[in-house]
């Protein structure tokens, strides 16, 4: 099978069959296409990492991912918006809007804010919105932004300081949706969390 190679412009004819990435910029290229966008900001840096970990091999702890998002922007391969990057000169994805999570701040934290990748550890209180408590934990650990929670709780803690205090209200779609999570959550259940950012690692 012939391959075409990658020209330095990164064109966004997807019909162009790419060379195999070489690069790491060029494998985070490749890794942004071959995925569904989740916003029409791009693809999310947890995303493009797990993609670059199970198809290259790539290290996800590796100072080297992070150098290669930030040489990517800085060299107009990548256009990065928040937490997601897309290629410059490819079309913008075309995605329905999506419910947002509303957090109200009920004390703010100290130090550097959580971000994707993150193990974070909480505290919380999970309420249906008659509120009945379905859940709490004095102790949670989880990684922020690989999808080990619901959207909401991913969406809702990004940017939390140590010590901080939020309120989620949480949409269905980025809670349990249609199925619910029986019998503590009914289907297409809006929810309620207090959490308390303990440590970040």
């Amino acid at each position: 099978k012939m391959f075409a190679r990658i020209t330095p412009h990164y064109p966004s004819t997807t019909s162009i069959t790419m060379a195999p990435p070489k690069t790491l910029v060029d494998k985070i290229v490749y890794a942004i296409r071959q995925q569904p966008a989740a916003s029409a900001n791009g693809v999310s840096r947890a995303a493009i990492v797990k993609y670059l970990s199970a198809e290259f091999g790539v290290d996800k702890t590796k100072a080297a991912s992070k150098k290669a998002f930030k040489d990517g922007v800085s060299k107009g391969i990548l256009i990065q918006t928040g937490q997601s990057f897309r290629v410059k000169g490819d079309k913008v994805p075309e995605v329905s809007e999506e419910p947002k999570v509303v957090i109200e701040e009920l004390k703010e934290g100290k130090g550097p804010p959580a971000q994707s990748g993150d193990t974070v550890t909480v505290k919380y209180e999970g309420k249906l919105t008659d509120g009945t408590i379905f859940d709490s934990a004095k102790s949670f650990e989880f990684t922020l932004g690989a999808g080990e929670v619901i959207k909401g709780w991913d969406q809702g803690i990004a940017g939390m300081k140590v010590g901080g205090k939020r309120k989620l209200f949480v949409p269905s779609k980025l809670g349990y949706g249609k199925r619910g999570a029986a019998p503590e959550i009914p289907p297409n259940a809006d929810l309620q969390f207090e959490v308390k950012l303990k440590s970040i690692q």
